[in-house]
């Protein structure tokens, strides 16, 4: 059993960390935090939670952390995290952090699409939490940094075609559509009801944060530079991210739907939480909401030479808390899926 803090438990990914932990056989949450609700039971501010805890929401205190939790999965924003974290990881805790302070080994490349890192020598210590890539890292690392939601997706679709030289780097475009979830529990006029529903709008076409993190694993994977063009959209629903992903097939790469699938399907057959959907079948958000899977279908298109990889996750879990709880598991030697097993919502 781990004694464990949520720091910034009443934002959208910090109440999804509560709903895993409170059910998870290796926890006890001994520490929550909220600025604006500090003081009060965690059931009086999120009556969902009536009669599952007794919590009382405390003040951000770094030593009350340290003194009261093994470890802790900071819901803080960028830049907040890095400063908290910074003292957390010297005091020995195992952390994961859901924000984009530590998913970057360069501080240059932070710096390019966020703000200067005031905890730069932290970088290198740090595992990025994708778990299909990065397992046995992860299981040995004090510091994660929690992958982005919509790179997610992303990089899962692409990393095993790019890695089987299926497709062409420089080819690569992505589409991706997420529910309004993904802008936080903020208030925002942008994620009003009235500016959301009955519409669909693009945003931060070709200046999206998530685009560097996207790139540095197809990269990796690619072993040369890729560049991509990533396109997000908002749609009027709460949760939900379906990612559409083209690129050309390489000369000598596949030439039939069954063949991008078989390298898919090898990459992922003994993975928990991808499932490559059979040929004919597309992701839909609807089957993984309320999970921490990621359905991967693909199709090739002769008349282009043309493969398209489509990817649905749950913005929320996959795509943010059940994956860092996923990261714990493997942190703290306990079987990956504990905790986790929880089938989508349907309808």
């Amino acid at each position: 059993m781990i004694k464990v803090g949520i720091i910034g438990a009443t934002g959208y990914t910090g109440i999804e960390l509560l709903r895993l932990l409170l059910r998870h056989p290796q926890v006890q949450i001994t520490l929550a935090t909220s600025e604006k609700h500090a003081g009060k039971r965690i059931d009086n501010i999120l009556p969902s939670f009536s009669g599952a805890t007794d919590l009382v929401l405390e003040e951000l205190n770094d030593d009350a952390i340290t003194s009261k939790c093994d470890f802790a999965f900071s819901c803080l924003p960028h830049q907040s995290a890095m400063k908290h974290v910074a003292h957390w990881y010297a005091k020995g805790l195992k952390v994961v952090d859901l924000s984009a302070d530590f998913r970057f080994a360069s501080a240059e490349t932070y710096a390019q699409w966020y703000e200067p890192h005031s905890k730069p020598e932290l970088l290198s210590k740090a595992v990025y939490g994708l778990p299909e890539l990065y397992r046995d890292q992860i299981k040995s690392a004090q510091l994660i940094g929690n992958p982005g939601c919509y790179p997610t997706g992303a990089i899962l679709s692409l990393v095993p075609l790019l890695k089987a030289e299926a497709i062409i780097a420089e080819s690569i475009i992505i589409d991706s559509k997420s529910g309004v979830s993904g802008a936080g529990r903020s208030a925002s006029v942008d994620s009003l009801f009235s500016e959301v529903n009955d519409s669909f709008h693009a945003y931060k076409v070709g200046k999206h944060r998530h685009t560097p993190e996207i790139e540095k694993e197809l990269t990796k994977a690619a072993g040369q530079s890729v560049v991509i063009s990533f396109t997000p959209h908002l749609v009027p629903m709460d949760r939900g991210i379906l990612t559409t992903m083209y690129a050309q097939s390489q000369p000598n790469g596949p030439k039939d739907t069954a063949s991008v699938l078989k390298i898919l399907h090898d990459a992922y057959k003994n993975e928990p939480f991808v499932k490559i959907m059979p040929e004919g079948i597309l992701p839909k958000t609807k089957e993984v909401r309320g999970s921490n899977r990621c359905h991967i279908g693909a199709v090739y298109d002769p008349r282009t030479n043309r493969i398209v990889i489509i990817a649905a996750i749950d913005n929320l879990l996959k795509g943010a808390s059940s994956q860092a709880v996923q990261n714990m598991n493997l942190m703290c030697g306990f079987e990956e899926t504990m905790g986790l097993q929880a089938l989508a919502l349907l309808p």
